[in-house]
């Protein structure tokens, strides 16, 4: 019996290392002897450093950068199992984690950290780069990061422009000729599931601005100063950014990828799935368990139980999905590969008793789908 163990993070509670060894424990207590395959996931969000890290065997890099308010911050960047892949996630740069709930402004916050990490990645001789774009706190368009990488953005008096998506509405000149000439021979792989465009009702300001601090006023400025910015980047390039699919991902640092970076945009999950050669461990597995803290409607969009389905179904491999809690829409899952959802809540609980006791429930809620689905070995097993 194989089974294959593959969990997002259930998010304030257990990091996706952490599920995948209580969703082990639990089928461990079943079939001791059963051979079960740990290959925690995550779908380009925050988390994506780590589970790749640790799915391939990788380490971890500390780099001090700047922060997304501009104060300096221990951030890192990861080097996959393969030694040649570095993995660079956002958040731990220029993300919400580092600004407290009074100071975040999508006005001021800057991408200049996520640019040094790139650069002393570069710097260190890497070429091959994941970035993983989710949890950021910013709305500069990637301006920072692309000062920190060389660019000269200058206002009217030829003065760099300061850190901030309040900031972009005064670029009159981008200076290209400075721009580190190495990125021009890497391969970057943007792991993000968001499409929305840069500017417009669906862009970055007007869609992602309110959860970082931006109200009604600060979003119109910030779109029309991300309508600037884009507007000067066409010029310099003759890219219209301004309605693509996925400029406006992270604040607009997915567009300033797709202008003046040799760059692809990936569903997160998929990036995730093919860099720990998920479909490789598919073969002659009997199970593939996976889930997350919640799963509704909005993991039908690209989440990671979505993912891990439709790649196990492809190979004829049924999922189970075991959840913190479930939502609304979550029927549509059934339609990728997915046999069953559960989730782990198992008598009337608050939310603090759930996630203090994630871990044991996680566990017995696992033993339990086990049994369940392995009903037909365990009566042959009694009858030996």
């Amino acid at each position: 019996m194989k089974i294959i163990i593959s969990p997002d993070s259930f998010k304030g509670s257990l990091d996706a290392v952490q599920a995948a060894r209580a969703i082990n424990n639990g089928v461990l207590k079943v079939f001791p002897n059963a051979k079960t395959v740990l290959l925690p996931v995550a779908d380009g969000g925050e988390g994506t450093l780590d589970t790749l890290v640790a799915s391939t065997n990788g380490r971890v890099v500390d780099v001090s950068v700047v922060g997304p308010l501009g104060e300096m911050v221990a951030g890192s960047y990861g080097v996959l199992g393969d030694g040649v892949t570095c993995v660079i996630e956002m958040a731990l740069a220029s993300g919400l984690s580092y600004v407290s709930e009074g100071e975040l402004s999508a006005s001021k916050t800057t991408t200049y950290g996520t640019g040094q990490l790139i650069r002393q990645a570069l710097d260190d001789g890497f070429t091959s780069f994941i970035l993983a774009l989710g949890g950021s706190a910013t709305n500069d368009g990637g301006v920072g990061m692309l000062q920190a990488l060389g660019m000269k953005v200058q206002d009217e008096k030829g003065e760099d422009i300061s850190y901030g998506g309040g900031e972009i509405g005064k670029v009159h000149r981008i200076d290209v000729s400075s721009f580190d000439s190495r990125i021009k021979n890497c391969d970057f792989i943007i792991a993000s599931d968001v499409q929305n465009p840069l500017v417009g009702e669906m862009g970055a300001s007007r869609v992602f601005g309110p959860q970082k601090g931006a109200d009604n006023n600060m979003v119109e400025m910030l779109d029309q100063n991300m309508t600037h910015w884009a507007d000067e980047i066409e010029k310099v390039t003759g890219i219209h950014l301004h309605n693509r699919s996925g400029a406006g991902a992270a604040g607009g640092i997915g567009g300033a990828f797709q202008a003046f970076f040799p760059a692809t945009m990936k569903r997160g999950i998929d990036v995730v799935l093919e860099q720990i050669r998920f479909s490789d461990a598919l073969i002659d597995s009997d199970l593939v368990l996976t889930g997350e803290g919640q799963v509704d409607e909005q993991t039908t969009s690209g989440k990671t139980p979505m993912g891990v389905a439709q790649t196990a179904s492809v190979k004829g491999v049924p999922t189970i999905i075991i959840a913190g809690s479930l939502g609304a829409g979550i029927e549509e899952l059934y339609k990728f590969g997915v046999v069953s959802i559960n989730s782990i809540v198992n008598k009337p609980m608050t939310l603090n008793e759930a996630v203090e006791g994630v871990k044991e429930l996680l566990e017995a809620s696992t033993e339990q789908i086990v049994r369940s689905f392995f009903y037909k070995q365990l009566t042959e097993l009694k009858c030996t």
